[in-house]
Parts: C-alpha cells; sequence; structure tokens
C-alpha cells in the first residue's frame, strides 16, 4: 500500500471537516472491512483516510422508540446489531439475515454506515432496509439530509453521497402490524455472496395482502425495490397464480446482470422462485 494520512477526529463535525468535496482520495473509514481490502489491492489509494472510530458515542447506539421505530447510529458494528434486544424484538428480520452475513470477525468490525456506503450489491442488508422502509440522515459540512435507503445506491459501487458526506444515523419505521423475511440463495456456503437476495414486508387482513414492499439484492447492479411485482401482490390472495404473476412482473423490471454466481437467466429463475418463498415465509411469520 502506498503511504497516506490517517486522521482520528473526536466529533463528527471534525470529521466531516476533515474530508474534501472534490478529492475521493479523502475518505472516512469506520469498520474498514471492505476498504482495507480494496487497498491490498492496489483498487484504492488514499492520501488521508478520516477514521470515525472516536466520534461521539450516540453514533454507535440502538434505540427503539415509542412508538417502535428503530434508531441506529452508523458506527454501530453488525454485531451488535445481530444482538440488539431492540432490534430482535422490532425488527426481528434484521437479526435472522445477520446469521449468514459473512462471518463472526466481519460482523464484529463492519458498521452499518459503512457496509451500506460500500454499495456492493451482493449485500444482504441494502434489500431489507429497503422493504423495511429505512431512511438515512446524511451529515455534511453546515446541513444535513434525509433520504431513503432505497435512494442511496447510484449504480455499481457508487453512492449519491458526496466526499465530505458521511452516514450519521439510520431510522427504521415502526413495524408493527407488518411481517417480513430475506432469502437468498448461495451457490457456495450459506454465509458466502448470494447470487440473488430478496427481502419483503407486508401487510395482510383476512390472508389477503393490503400492502408490501419487496427488495432484490445481487442479481442487480445495485438494490432495487420492486413497484411492479408489489402493485401485482396488493390486494390479492398470495396463491400460485398471483405469486406467478409477480414473479413475471419482478423478472420484467428488475435488470438482471451476470456474473461468477450465475448467468442473467438463472438468476430470473431464481427470482420467481425465491420471491414466493419470500413472501410465503412472511406469510408465516405474520
Amino acid at each position: 500500500m502506498t503511504p497516506f494520512e490517517l486522521a482520528e477526529p473526536k466529533s463528527l463535525r471534525e470529521a466531516i471537516g476533515l474530508l474534501d468535496r472534490d478529492d475521493p482520495a479523502v475518505r472516512p473509514i469506520a469498520g474498514g472491512t471492505a476498504l482495507m481490502l480494496m487497498m491490498k489491492a492496489g483498487l484504492f489509494r488514499p492520501i488521508r483516510l478520516v477514521s470515525l472510530r472516536s466520534i461521539e458515542p450516540r453514533y454507535a447506539r440502538i434505540e427503539a422508540e415509542t412508538d417502535g421505530a428503530l434508531r441506529i447510529g452508523a458506527m454501530a458494528t453488525l454485531a451488535s446489531l445481530e444482538h440488539s434486544e431492540a432490534v430482535r424484538t422490532h425488527a426481528p428480520v434484521v437479526t435472522r439475515a445477520l446469521r449468514t452475513l459473512a462471518n463472526v470477525r466481519v460482523r464484529n468490525q463492519a458498521t452499518v454506515g459503512g457496509n451500506l456506503a460500500h454499495a456492493d450489491p451482493h449485500l444482504d442488508l441494502p434489500p431489507v432496509w429497503i422493504a423495511l422502509g429505512a431512511s438515512l440522515w446524511i451529515a455534511g459540512p453546515g446541513d444535513e439530509r434525509e433520504i431513503p435507503v432505497e435512494d442511496l445506491f447510484a449504480g455499481y459501487y457508487e453512492t449519491v453521497l458526496r466526499h465530505d458526506e458521511v452516514i450519521a444515523e439510520m431510522v427504521v419505521p415502526s413495524q408493527r402490524g407488518r411481517s417480513a423475511a430475506y432469502l437468498k440463495c448461495a451457490t457456495r456456503s450459506a454465509d458466502d455472496w448470494p447470487s440473488l437476495g430478496i427481502a419483503v414486508s407486508l401487510t395482510l387482513a383476512d390472508e389477503t395482502i393490503v400492502t408490501c414492499r419487496l427488495a432484490l439484492g445481487a442479481a442487480t447492479s445495485t438494490p432495487v425495490r420492486l413497484h411492479q411485482a408489489e402493485a401485482a401482490l396488493a390486494g390479492s390472495r398470495p396463491d400460485d397464480a398471483a405469486l406467478a404473476r409477480a414473479g413475471d412482473a419482478a423478472v420484467a423490471e428488475a435488470e438482471i446482470v451476470s456474473d461468477d454466481r450465475g448467468s442473467a437467466a438463472y438468476k430470473k429463475h431464481l427470482l420467481r422462485v425465491y420471491l414466493a418463498r419470500a413472501v410465503k415465509a412472511a406469510m408465516g411469520s405474520a
């Protein structure tokens, strides 16, 4: 690796002041699980890394609000998320998804904000956050802005974050009355990068889907929400015919890509199969 400066600010505001809006070689670092690998491979050569490890402790907290919403600091590790009683109570689909996310060492180091900012399309959690309707508070010089997680991703390993912005916090709205599931197909071990991951969150009334949110990852260049498939399911009883229509709608709207984990044709078949399984799993957890 080439030499670089490591800054260790004591506050988020100080950290933002050390970033450079015009220079992508100045970058924040949280857990570093992905960034360090890119540096070792020579894919990224920073001139300055701004460590977020010593900023205010509140940015690592996980708290449940009175209505059941979750407020999650961007510096919370995936391990703390996995073992959080608040998360297990109010968004158990997140706890279940984390059980097969990478390995214990990665979960102990990686952070919620860094996981999102890395924007690897194969990650497990982004589709889950999208299905749950989560939003992000983005901090920059002089201002903060809120965006839905589904609007964060701009392309392959790209986000809408400016070079002088960081993810400060995530808010997951109350999931009361909703049930959710996340399923993935991994061609190797259960904790490997998936060929496809799909998350669903829905509300039911008399075994009829009232509202539905579907999000797809790994099979596309960015995590995406499946609006047409959602519309196909809303107001229907999810029998085989309804699930088949939703699967067809999902395949039609998603831009499926081929990679070393499967061809586009294979992933389209997986999408039909796993969409139906995810909806049934969410109904089973209702």
